[in-house]
């Protein structure tokens, strides 16, 4: 596949909107209309040593319009530009939970919809958590809850938890730890 041509439709304060016109595989040539975006970095923070049979995590509950209500998640956000995962993990870690990590380990990535956005979020762990004070944007309505990580699975397979991010990082972190 080869990019021919792009042409930018709007400039968003998050998204771009941009109609690119690309070679396929087979040589024929197609349009996409694609949501262009900075990327994103999300964390499991555990206050407890994640060896532990059933570690106390922390999780979120926070108001998405697009949700059109209040949804659990893991802490998470746009990275800035210029900006590493790993240093855009760690602010949002610290921005609204108001704890800062030791460690920082990488789980894995995921593309949220590829069929129409270039959107990548690096999904982390931490551990050795420290307490402070939150710094919260003006637009970020949330509550921090701590539950067992035995909690999270289950609000995972329920239904509960119904955020991609979310639900792949406690899947991931899951898949070698026994917990359904």
């Amino acid at each position: 596949m080869a990019l021919l041509k792009t042409e930018r439709l709007a400039d968003g304060r998050i998204l771009n909107f941009d109609r690119d016109t690309v070679e396929l595989p087979n040589g024929t040539v197609a349009t996409f209309d694609m949501l262009r975006h900075p990327g994103a970095a999300a964390v499991l923070p555990f206050l407890d040593d994640p060896a532990l049979p059933d570690p106390r995590v922390i999780l979120i509950r926070q108001f998405r319009h697009a949700a059109d209500g209040w949804i659990w998640e893991i802490p998470a956000g746009r990275r800035d530009a210029g900006e590493d995962p790993v240093q855009t993990a760690h602010r949002e870690l610290r921005e609204e939970t108001g704890y800062t990590c030791a460690h920082l380990e990488k789980v894995t990535e995921l593309l949220t919809a590829p069929g129409f956005t270039d959107e990548r979020i690096h999904l982390y762990r931490a551990w050795g958590l420290t307490p402070g004070a939150h710094a919260r944007e003006t637009d970020e309505f949330l509550e921090v809850h701590v539950l067992p990580l035995s909690r999270l699975m289950a609000m995972a397979l329920d239904g509960t938890i119904i955020d991609a991010k979310t639900l792949v990082t406690i899947l991931a972190i899951n898949a070698g730890r026994n917990l359904t």
